[in-house]
Order: C-alpha cells, then structure tokens, then sequence
C-alpha cells in the first residue's frame, strides 16, 4: 500500500478516536475555525431554584411565591424552593438576595418592604436597588381603611369628619414603625388634615383583637391581610386605597370616589434577581413566570387574596417602577420625619 494512503487511513482513525472523545479536530482545509464555533450556553434551570421571602408563612408575598413555585415546578420539572427569612423589617431576607450568587438559582419575592428598609437606616446593609435586577412585577395590591366597629361611623368621609374633631383623640395601628402600613396611614392622616396617634404592633392579629374592642380605632392594611376580619364582621372596610374599587370587594368605595384621592396607597410584589444575573435567565424567568400569570386559575387566587397579577410588566418597567416608588417612600419618610426606633 502507498505510504500516502497508509498516512490518510492513520490520521483519519486517529480523528475518528479524538471525535469519540469528544475533541474536535480542525483541519488546516476545514470551513469550521475555532473562532466560529458555535457556544451553547446550558440550559437554565439545571438544579433547584430558592425563592427568598422576607416575610413568614402566610403573608401576601408568601402567599405568591408558592404559588408561583407550585406552577414552575412543573414548567421546569425542577424543585423550587421557598425560603422564609422573616424578621428584622424584611432586612435579613433582603440581604439574603443582594449576597446571593447572581447565577439564576436564588431569586426574591420582594414588596415595598425592602425600599422602606432601607430608606430608614442611615446605614443600611444592603442597597434596595443597586444589589438587584427587576425579573417581574407579580402583584398589585389592594390596602384598605378598616375601623373599629365601635366607632359610630359607616363611610370614609363621615370618619374624616370624625376625626377632624378630635384631634389626638383617635390613634391608628400599624405593623411597626416605618412599616408599609405606617406609611398608608401617615398619607391618610396627612391628607384628612388630622392629628392620630400611632400604635405599632409585631403581628396584624394583636391589632385586630384591639381594634375589635375599641382601644385602637383604625388602621390602613393590604387586603390580604384584613380580609378574614372584614368578612368575619370583627371589622368595617370604609374604602380601598386604590383608583379604582377592588374586585375582591367590590362593595366597598375606591379612596378616590369619597373625595380623598391624595391619600391613595397600594402596594405591589414582585420577583427579583442579585445584581448581575446572565440576562437571558432574567428574560427566561420572566417570559414563565408571566405566563404562569397569565393563566385563568392563577388570576382568580390573586383576586380571592385581595390583589391582581400583572403579566404585563417587563423587567425593565419593574425596575422603573421600584425607582419610582423609592423616590415616593423617600419622599414620605423626610416629610413626615419618620425614624426608626
């Protein structure tokens, strides 16, 4: 045999053996380069995803991320994991993220908890917005005026009126102070021109039990919070603080038909990332994740809790919303000279 051929038979077999083991050989009169290889990224996600909650079992933003994590486990046929970092104002869960690795598999179901915190510290540990990228508003949610029946009044403009005669009499209860419901109420007082008391609570249920007996008079909390005393009757619901009325309770007024639509205040839930997660997974996620909100049964366990999903939303507005908001609580927090304690 020619000693041409028997040199094109052993380097043939020898390609043969390096294509089996995974090597490419690249020919001096090959099309393909090395600089033109094509790079597949992995498929994302390979393991278990952990979504960050700052809250305990049962809150609103718990409350949406197992739902979610119900419906992407099975998209993705991957665990996803809740984890409750409650404590601390949302300050412990909210570290959590801004330190998590920035690959995709720790995410954070985020309300405005995590802006207010930080606002509130002169040197907080973490930057509400600098540590993270927006992934998709999940929720809006609807926050209610709920007085002790024991006062004699049944609409939101006969309380106004209530309580402009009385001021330093009426006090109102929130979930700490700097808290969402704090602030709800700080724009409330402000924008009825009167003069309240605030009484901080640990837990909304302690609230309710003072608000049932008289000795705390009113309170602006999110509807999932306040729904189980409204419809029990403990409660009265006087007016949601949204634009328009909630489809949750219909019944009841939006702030803005009572003639008080400076005092609007919702709050909102939505799903983050650590600051420099690969774009694409950004993408990915929020492409499922609003399609998972998207869906018929999902929407309706939103409005039974009180709140709407918003699929609509990108990663970008969300982040520009977030600006917005921090500008809006900073804003609240220098006027009303709000301190932590």
């Amino acid at each position: 045999m020619p000693a041409a051929r028997l040199l094109r038979l052993a380097l043939a077999g020898t390609a043969r053996t390096l294509c089996a083991l995974g090597v490419f050989v690249v020919t001096a009169g090959s099309a393909v380069s090395w600089a033109n290889m094509p790079w597949h990224e992995p498929p994302y996600p390979a393991r278990t995803i952990r979504i960050v909650v700052a809250s305990s079992v049962g809150a609103a933003d718990d409350f949406f991320a197992r739902l979610l994590a119900t419906d992407l486990e099975a998209t993705y046929r991957r665990r996803v994991l809740i984890d409750n970092r409650a404590g601390a104002g949302g300050l412990i869960g909210n570290m959590r993220v801004s330190r998590a690795n920035a690959d995709g598999y720790t995410l954070g179901m985020i309300g405005v908890t995590r802006l207010i915190s930080e606002l509130m510290r002169e040197e907080p540990p973490y930057r509400a917005l600098g540590d993270i990228v927006g992934v998709t508003h999940v929720a809006s949610i609807t926050n209610v005026l709920v007085v002790s029946r024991t006062l004699p009044v049944s609409t939101a403009p006969r309380f106004a009126r209530y309580a402009r005669f009385r001021p330093g009499e009426l006090n109102y209860a929130s979930l700490g102070i700097g808290s969402a419901s704090h602030l709800a109420a700080e724009v409330f007082s402000r924008a009825l021109g009167i003069d309240a008391v605030h009484v901080p609570f640990r837990v909304a249920s302690d609230s309710f039990v003072e608000l049932a007996l008289g000795r705390v008079h009113y309170a602006i909390y999110t509807l999932p919070a306040a729904m189980g005393p409204v419809r029990e009757g403990r409660l009265r619901a006087l007016a949601v603080m949204t634009p328009q009325r909630s489809l949750t309770l219909p019944e009841v007024p939006a702030i803005a038909e009572v003639g008080l639509p400076e005092a609007q205040f919702d709050s909102w839930s939505g799903i983050v990332a650590p600051a420099g997660t690969p774009r694409r997974i950004v993408e990915q996620l929020h492409s499922d994740i609003a399609r998972s909100l998207r869906k018929p049964a999902m929407r309706a366990r939103f409005v039974h809790q009180g709140a709407e999903s918003t699929p609509d939303s990108t990663p970008d507005g969300f982040m520009r919303h977030m600006q917005e908001e921090y500008l809006r609580f900073q804003k609240i927090i220098r006027v009303g000279r709000i301190k932590a304690e």
